[in-house]
């Protein structure tokens, strides 16, 4: 593994929260591939870049401001494919709801990533939330849609053997 290559991933991973909070939808196609499998949760899992975006676009339209930070990268390349594990907490806001104007959360990012002649670029990703806090319905912003917001530990996803950055690792 370069440094380079390292830089670059982890360049990618931190565009990703740049292009939510900025709302600048095009920046995905500098992050991820066509054919992205994004895993949020059960509910929310998407298969192609267009339809991702879009869905993106749709539901952070409604926040008046989110702040996302990636930090905690880790990265395992091995020739054209790689594994990147990195730590996010991230802050919504609406304003004026009652019960609260945030929602907030920690979590983290399991990240496949393949190079590409324009990068590297996110071509799988698991998301998974560990805590979060505030006014839940900060998070409703598509109306009769309820997204759900399970709580998964790290250490019960890797005993479970759902783990990728950690699978590569001991590969």
């Amino acid at each position: 593994m370069s440094v380079q290559d390292e830089l670059e991933i982890n360049r990618a991973v931190n565009l990703y929260g740049f292009a939510v909070d900025t709302q600048s939808w095009d920046l995905f196609d500098r992050i991820f591939t066509d054919d992205i499998d994004a895993d949020y949760s059960e509910t929310s899992h998407w298969t192609d870049l267009a339809t991702f975006k879009s869905d993106f676009e749709a539901y952070h339209d409604a926040f008046d401001g989110t702040q996302h930070t990636m930090m905690s990268h880790l990265v395992n390349v091995r020739g054209d494919i790689a594994n990147a594990m990195t730590y996010a907490t991230w802050r919504l806001v609406r304003r004026g709801l009652a019960g609260g104007d945030f929602w907030e959360g920690q979590g983290w990012y399991d990240d496949g990533l393949t190079r590409t002649n324009a990068g590297w670029r996110i071509s799988s990703r698991i998301c998974r939330i560990v805590w979060w806090g505030g006014n839940p319905l900060v998070n409703e912003t598509i109306p009769g849609v309820k997204f759900s917001l399970p709580l998964d530990a790290l250490r019960a996803e890797r005993l479970a053997g759902r783990v990728r950055f950690y699978d590569s690792l001991m590969a």
